[in-house]
């Protein structure tokens, strides 16, 4: 189909808040919420520190992680004026969300038949468990009976997650699509980071450790917490229904490296093709992107194949790009990363504000381009850029551009459309 696709909603839900405004405000002022992740067994207290979302009940595993993106999902219906189920067609709206890692400590506690339960009873397992539940939980909750489409594909799972909702819109599949992610810190991820050596150090001086992507003595990143859900819709569809538009969806990409499991390839070669094909598939030109909102981890090598992708085909033909990294506000939310921190770009179109990179001490020799270090600025963007990269190579890109930059030229597609 020939016809736009929209953002009309988001909601979020990260350390800073549970809702999308305070957390977009804790942003813009450069707050962080790093503390020790408690209840993380088999791990020793204080060995973890992490961004948590603080629970208005005490919820863990699979339980927060539903609970959030329910959370998010709701606030972005409302945020998108669909405050009831009748404001759509349940069969022309569907969701998009990514998986998520089972939740074991409840397993071991309460599912094998040595605990004492009766074998009649019966325990929700499959929500505990399954990878897809995130999904199921908010096609059930919010009666979507079109597409339902869950992504694992590590740090990358809840942007191909917001690329599948676009495509399966353009596609003529639905009129509107719920897609996000949500992801809560699980013991084992965080055990493997922490064997890997990819989380970030403590530093003298400083009270935590601290992620500082573009840093030249960056040491790796702080785990995170947090949903993002937005409301992706036909053009024509948000327009009959009077909708408030944030940005078009340009165009995105996807593909890998095809090089190994966890290292990425430091020719950066696969994710400069990636950033060649989104700009194709936008149909614009390297200096049309004011903004990218970078994977930006704060490791060694994330950060040295980021900048020279970035150097290679943005910065070169674009003198006044600016780049920057929410990990180090929120930390690292794996499979949410990509979502949030794609809410949090269209926030930064909305608001002509470009958040921080923050730790940043000494910049990268290899930096060109304007990271942000330290503060953010008011700075008015027309066309963001958001990248995320993955174990295993997975590799996404799409292209946003603000709604009142672009709502004449949409228009008139719209009117060929049709």
């Amino acid at each position: 189909m020939d016809e736009p696709v929209v953002v009309t909603g988001i909601g979020l839900v990260t350390s800073l808040g549970w809702d999308r405004e305070s957390s977009w405000r804790g942003i813009r002022l450069g707050r962080t919420r790093i503390r020790p992740v408690r209840n993380l067994p088999p791990l020793p207290d204080n060995l973890i520190w992490g961004a948590t979302v603080p629970g208005p009940v005490r919820l863990r595993g699979v339980d927060k992680i539903l609970a959030m993106a329910r959370h998010a999902a709701l606030e972005a219906l409302r945020d998108a004026g669909l405050r009831q189920p009748r404001a759509w067609r349940p069969e022309r709206a569907g969701c998009a969300f990514n998986a998520h890692m089972g939740y074991l400590d409840w397993y071991y506690a309460e599912a094998l038949p040595d605990h004492g339960r009766p074998p009649d009873v019966q325990l929700p397992w499959y929500r505990k468990w399954l990878p897809h539940s995130t999904c199921v939980e908010i096609a059930r909750c919010f009666r979507l009976h079109g597409p339902r489409l869950a992504y694992s594909t590590a740090c990358a799972s809840s942007l191909i997650a917001l690329v599948s909702a676009a495509r399966t819109i353009q596609t003529g599949q639905a009129d509107l699509m719920l897609a996000g992610g949500s992801d809560a810190i699980d013991p084992l991820f965080a055990a493997g980071f922490y064997r890997m050596g990819v989380l970030a150090s403590r530093e003298d001086g400083e009270p935590h450790p601290v992620c500082r992507p573009f840093d030249e003595g960056r040491s790796g990143f702080v785990l995170g917490e947090g949903a993002a859900v937005l409301v992706l819709e036909r053009l024509s569809h948000a327009l009959r229904r009077g909708a408030r538009i944030y940005a078009e969806w340009l165009g995105a990409a996807v593909l890998n490296e095809a090089h190994h499991v966890t290292s990425l390839e430091v020719d950066s070669k696969s994710l400069a093709r990636l950033l060649q094909l989104v700009l194709q598939s936008a149909r614009l030109s390297p200096d049309q992107i004011d903004y990218v909102n970078a994977h930006g981890t704060g490791t060694q090598q994330n950060d040295f194949v980021e900048i020279t992708a970035y150097r290679q085909v943005l910065a070169a033909q674009n003198r006044n790009l600016m780049v920057s990294s929410i990990k180090s506000i929120l930390g690292h939310l794996i499979n949410a990363s990509g979502a949030v921190e794609t809410a949090i770009t269209v926030l930064a179109l909305r608001d002509g504000f470009l958040p921080a990179t923050l730790n940043v001490r000494r910049i990268d020799p290899s930096c060109t381009f304007n990271c942000l270090p330290g503060h953010g600025v008011k700075r008015k963007a027309n066309v963001a850029l958001k990248v995320s990269l993955a174990f295993g190579g997975h590799l996404a890109a799409v292209v946003l551009r603000r709604w009142h930059a672009s709502a004449s030229s949409a228009g008139h597609r719209l009117a060929r459309a049709a």
